[in-house]
């Protein structure tokens, strides 16, 4: 019970979150938040098409076509990110943006067959992304809060030298101290305002950091404003849509297996972002809604469909949102909404995009260090929230440590710097994977599962306990834990039943999956799902006192006394209960 105690105290633990996703700041405070998300992702929604564009050999056309259809389906799908259609969408202010892990087989794509060719199988992979998000909850072993968080950390390894590198981007005539001081202004103030600020300042502090850096760097000439006087203020670009490459020859075929696995790496990388937004988006923590993380990874193929239809680049769920949300206390859906459209509008308004863009390097360096400083933060508070053993200590730190090596080029280049058009040289990518293929390793080798099939019903509970008696005989436990067994699966059953939401009439299925793990059992019931969170009631149960509060809880107050730990999982097509039960002491 220490376990459920423990989450139960852990939720009640403030977070300074001053805009909930359901309430709604002024409409200034959320166009300003949503102007400096759109400051943070913009550079890297343009330059990564431009990359790929000029790494490929393309033309001028080429390049302002893949640009302007970057950015203008980014800010589409980060309006859909926030505003959740049906089940696409989070409900969160999740930015989209384009994937740099994407870019080395996009480079060969384009290389083989013009944009078209990378439309096609950008296209043809956002299927398999669709799919991903419609049977997430097949794949719940896998990808679990240590693969999240353990992406959320790899994060800033391979943003970091990128940030690095921008701290030396100057002009060659420009002052030595250009740099260096424009860097540190923006950074201690971001900091300062920061840690020290409250109210209102404290939401502002990216904003007025990259301002005042920006202001330093003007006054002593490395502010391109020469980029902004040239940009035209409206306009759309001269080059059409490339179209579709649907030959299908032997070139697609042979990039199909990368594409596809780049699809299923952008997939976690947004289901980990959607994971990680949640933890940080509300005063009390609460369980994870995986239907809004379902939702999330359906936007996130929208967007590569969109993508691909459109004829640029694949796109991502940009894990710095949860940081930047964590930094402003912001986590409104307005705030999503207003930095899509503003991200959408400056496809048109190259004059505004150049106003951003033209701020040095070295000030989005100080944003981009202070930033990823606090996702690395998030994602390890992620891994500690999912639970930590020492197997999942081994999968976070082996793959954290194996994404360093890949990203810094110190593990057997020669072998692998070439694998997939480069794809390990991506230290996400590379520690990502490494941490899937534990976790995937963890569970085909774990204890043997038992399994009863039976109808969601009261009536099914003479075969539950029937089924757990014969599990316990086959585990090796006694006739207390037999009969602890067969109490919490009552009570979780009875609690399931009472918040069936609109399927209450309609007959449900149950899968009951039980194991031993160690000195407890751990219990899975899969139904279909009903309306309210059974972790999120366990959780409160302090504050509800009355006693006909205490009447409707019973079954979830004598279940949360017979299991040490409970996590519901709610997807839209499945409702899963995973309890953890220990062996009662003997006397």
């Amino acid at each position: 019970m220490g376990a459920a105690k423990g989450a139960a105290s852990d939720r009640n633990q403030p977070v300074t979150i001053r805009y909930q996703p359901n309430e709604r700041p002024p409409l200034p405070l959320a166009l300003g938040a949503g102007l400096q998300r759109a400051m943070l992702n913009i550079s890297g929604i343009v330059l990564i098409p431009t990359v790929i564009v000029r790494a490929a050999g393309g033309t001028d056309a080429m390049l302002v076509w893949a640009v302007f259809a970057s950015v203008a389906i980014n800010g589409a799908t980060t309006i859909l990110q926030a505003v959740r259609l049906g089940r696409i969408g989070s409900g969160y202010p999740l930015v989209m943006g384009a994937s740099g892990t994407a870019i080395a087989v996009s480079v060969t794509a384009v290389a083989e067959g013009g944009l078209a060719m990378l439309a096609t199988l950008t296209a043809f992979a956002s299927l398999l992304q669709f799919a991903l998000s419609a049977r997430l909850s097949l794949f719940r072993r896998v990808l679990t809060p240590t693969v999240a968080g353990t992406f959320a950390m790899l994060l800033p390894v391979t943003v970091t030298p990128v940030a690095f590198d921008l701290l030396k981007d100057t002009p060659s005539d420009a002052s030595s101290f250009a740099a260096p001081l424009s860097a540190l202004t923006a950074a201690l103030v971001i900091v300062c305002v920061a840690l020290r600020a409250s109210g209102a300042w404290r939401l502002w502090a990216p904003v007025i950091g990259i301002g005042a850096g920006a202001a330093v760097a003007g006054l002593l000439g490395v502010y391109d404003v020469d980029l902004v006087a040239n940009a035209s203020w409206m306009s759309l670009p001269e080059a059409g849509w490339p179209g579709l490459d649907l030959e299908f020859g032997p070139a697609f075929w042979s990039l199909v297996p990368a594409f596809a696995l780049v699809s299923v790496i952008t997939s976690s990388q947004a289901i980990g972002a959607s994971i990680l937004m949640q933890h940080v988006s509300w005063r009390k923590p609460r369980a994870i809604d995986f239907r809004a993380v379902q939702g999330a990874a359906a936007a996130h193929g929208v967007g590569n469909l969109l993508a691909g239809l459109m004829g640029t680049v694949p796109n991502v769920v940009r894990t710095g949102s949860a940081a930047v949300t964590e930094l402003t206390g912001i986590a409104a859906r307005s705030v999503g909404i207003a930095t899509g459209a503003i991200i959408f509008a400056l496809a048109f308004l190259p004059k505004t995009l150049a106003v951003i863009l033209a701020v040095p390097g070295p000030v989005i360096a100080a944003f981009l260090i202070v930033i990823m400083s606090s996702l690395f933060w998030a994602g390890i508070r992620t891994v500690f929230r999912g639970g930590l053993d020492y197997r999942r200590g081994l999968i976070c730190g082996t793959s954290f440590w194996i994404g360093v090596g890949f990203q810094n080029g110190v593990i057997f280049p020669e072998y692998f710097s070439e694998f997939a058009g480069g794809m390990l040289e991506n230290g996400m990518t590379a520690g990502g994977l490494t941490a899937l293929l534990m976790t995937l390793f963890v569970e085909l080798t774990g204890p043997r599962r038992r399994r009863l099939k039976a109808v969601c019903d009261v009536s099914a509970l003479p075969r539950i306990r029937k089924f757990l008696q014969t599990f316990a005989l086959r585990s090796g436990w006694d006739k207390a834990m037999a009969s602890r067994l067969q109490a919490a699966s009552e009570e979780t059953l009875l609690t399931l039943l009472e918040h069936r939401g609109e399927e209450q009439h309609a007959e449900r299925h149950l899968l009951l999956i039980a194991r031993r793990e160690g000195g407890e059992t751990v219990l899975e019931f899969i139904a279909t799902p009903g309306e309210e969170n059974m972790e999120d009631r366990i959780a409160l149960l302090p504050e509800q006192v009355s006693s006909v509060a205490v009447e409707q809880e019973v079954s979830v107050r004598l279940l949360r006394h017979l299991a040490s730990s409970v996590h519901h999982q709610q997807y839209h097509d499945t409702d899963i209960v995973t309890i953890h039960v220990q062996a009662p002491k003997s006397e």
